[in-house]
């Protein structure tokens, strides 16, 4: 394994949050340009681990030139390719980003008289923790328990010629650097961050990966 591969299995890790599902209000997909995550969603909530399949994003920086629809759209329809029935899909398709899915979704939730106190959320591997914290500080109301998942796919088998290497760590290492940021701004809850982890990210930024810092 190069050294630029273990610094970023460091920072991956550190990503995930390792939670433990179990039955929730809802599985919340939050969108993006890897459907592999909208089939995790599909999967959960098929072993009924939600009441409902919430499923949030319009265009984003990435999609907007991929897909002729907004990404809420193209994963509604992977799921009900999966079997999730119409009455069970829930879609918010005008959000931009995360903090956008996290108030769109609670007020679309509303006028539908929902009020989740439970929620399993489905994202990209290296995004769990940063859609983990903007969720525990964005979500208005009262307090909600919140789980994280992504698809099961390891570090050495994410990358395809859809994601290549280059293009996904540099995302990951500005996911890094939002975290660390993000909570001054009130835009998410403080993560603990140990020094191996920063110090792997500050190695990744010598390196090079730098086109997705702030």
């Amino acid at each position: 394994m190069s050294d630029i591969d273990k610094d970023a299995q460091i920072v991956w890790d550190y990503l995930h949050m390792e939670h433990s599902l179990q039955k929730s209000d809802a599985v919340f997909v939050l969108c993006s340009m890897d459907t592999r995550v909208a089939e995790r969603a599909a999967d959960l909530f098929n072993q009924g681990l939600g009441k409902y399949l919430i499923i949030s994003g319009g265009a984003g920086k990435l999609t907007k030139d991929i897909f002729d629809k907004p990404e809420a759209q193209v994963f509604a329809e992977i799921a009900r390719n999966q079997g999730v029935p119409e009455d069970k899909i829930i879609i918010e398709d005008k959000s931009t980003n995360t903090g956008e899915n996290v108030r769109f979704t609670y007020e679309l939730l509303k006028e539908k008289n929902l009020n989740p106190r439970s929620l399993i959320l489905v994202q990209k591997p290296y995004m769990e923790r940063r859609t983990f914290a903007t969720f525990k500080k964005q979500w208005p109301g009262k307090q909600i328990d919140i789980l994280v998942t992504s698809p099961q796919i390891p570090y050495s088998e994410y990358f395809t010629e859809k994601f290549p290497k280059d293009f996904v760590l540099n995302i990951m290492v500005g996911d890094m650097q939002r975290i660390k940021e993000y909570p001054k701004l009130g835009m998410q809850i403080e993560q603990e961050m140990p020094t191996d982890v920063w110090a792997a990210y500050e190695r990744l930024v010598a390196a090079g990966y730098t086109s997705h810092l702030i």
